[in-house]
């Protein structure tokens, strides 16, 4: 079983790049179903994740090149196929996204129910209410979920809580649904931006994206197009935390700083030095870490994506913190693993108080989710020892060459066999 293995290292300094946005490619490349013809995307992060959907989408007919590194075509003109296979479905939640685009072209979806990481429900209801309201007949048996329209008509849909799949979902069945449909209480991450963007240069017709209020006005076909998927604000969130906890200096590039400003914010209010550019960040580490509260919240709150690498950061700072997760009620998995590097972190429910310590200790741990083992990686970096971080298929999912991305910022990282 592969592991990463890291050493204790000295402050991360230098620069690094931000790939594009694992949260927006994969719905993109869903999204590509729509079209009749080539799409090519570019930015698109060298992930698990991607070759997942990338896969799903070869056997329900795309042809999908990879035309460098991080640039892939697609062309979806012939799909035939209105059922995607349990094997894949079941190794990624986000592959549930093919499923509007199939019903809007081919008026008819069958997915397994999908997989991902196990950091608390994450129901499909608010996906499959949209499809109800603009007409789908839903069924759902052994462990597969069907919906089938002879026809899609716009209608008002309010999402009882701003689901980010399922605003994606509706927004990509509803570009092809006869008339006007208005989705209430959207998700706003700027990924939704981003995908509402990439169907209205395919031709689509989708305002509001980015407010809780989106109208989507249905079009007859979509048209292939070239687009460059957004940075990953995660990603870059990752690096800033490292650069904080290790009391380095990095460059992050191709990162848009409006997209993660809850980020910046707790950053400076830890003590760390934010600086930012046109398309990049300087975080610098220098100055002493002081505890804080942090709350999560749907965009444009803090992000759930960055409560496990913060606590990671709040572990070594001083004083008391307490972190509220209110997003998902399974997102404390990483704290067993950071008590067992040294950290002082009390969980009751979805509130964790952390009272700093002077450092942290290497130990063998396990990659529970994806942003837990990032911040495991964090964690290792200043820890005394080697830290030893096994089911990093978790990593793999969400960071594109994380390992040497960190060795070129000077960190002591390698993965072994």
């Amino acid at each position: 079983m592969k592991r990463i293995i890291i050493e204790k290292s000295p402050p991360l300094k230098g620069s690094v790049r931000v790939s594009g946005a694992k949260n927006s490619a994969l719905p993109i490349l869903a999204a590509t179903l729509l079209s009749s013809g080539t799409c090519r995307l570019e930015d698109v992060p060298d992930l698990n994740d991607v070759k997942i959907i990338s896969e799903v989408l070869e056997i329900l007919g795309a042809k999908v090149e990879k035309i460098g590194k991080e640039e892939v075509e697609i062309n979806a003109s012939d799909i035939r196929a209105y059922e995607a296979p349990y094997e894949l479905m079941n190794k990624m939640r986000a592959s549930f996204l093919v499923m509007g685009p199939l019903l809007a072209r081919l008026g008819r979806a069958k997915i397994a129910m999908p997989g991902g990481c196990a950091i608390g429900s994450r129901p499909i209801d608010l996906h499959l209410k949209g499809f109800k309201a603009l007409g789908a007949e839903i069924i759902m048996e052994e462990g597969f979920v069907e919906a089938k329209a002879d026809k899609l008509v716009g209608n008002e849909i309010y999402l009882d809580f701003p689901s980010v799949g399922a605003t994606q979902n509706i927004l990509m069945v509803a570009s092809l649904a006869e008339g006007e449909t208005i989705l209430q209480n959207a998700a706003m991450e700027p990924e939704i931006t981003d995908l509402a963007n990439y169907i209205n240069k395919m031709g689509g017709d989708i305002r509001g994206a980015g407010t809780s209020t989106i109208r989507i006005k249905g079009v007859n076909s979509l048209n292939g197009v070239n687009h460059q998927i957004i940075p990953d604000r995660i990603e870059a969130g990752t690096y800033m935390v490292g650069a904080a906890i290790t009391k380095g200096d990095i460059m992050i590039e191709n990162v848009l700083s409006n997209h993660i400003k809850p980020v910046i914010a707790k950053l400076n209010e830890i003590g760390a030095e934010v600086l930012e550019y046109e398309n990049s960040i300087r975080v610098i580490g220098d100055r002493e870490l002081k505890g804080v509260d942090i709350k999560t919240l749907p965009y444009p709150g803090f992000p759930t994506d960055m409560q496990s690498q913060f606590m990671t950061l709040l572990s070594v700072a001083n004083g008391k913190s307490t972190v509220e997760e209110t997003v998902f009620e399974n997102r404390f998995m990483h704290v067993d693993e950071l008590i067992k590097m040294g950290a002082n972190i009390v969980t009751n429910d979805r509130k964790a108080i952390i009272n700093g310590v002077n450092g942290l200790k290497g130990a063998k741990v396990k990659a529970t989710d994806l942003r837990a083992g990032a911040s495991l990686i964090l964690a290792g970096l200043i820890a005394d020892g080697v830290t030893e971080i096994s089911d990093i298929y978790h990593i793999d999912r969400g960071y594109s060459n994380i390992e040497e991305k960190i060795l070129n910022l000077g960190g002591k990282i390698y993965r072994r066999n």
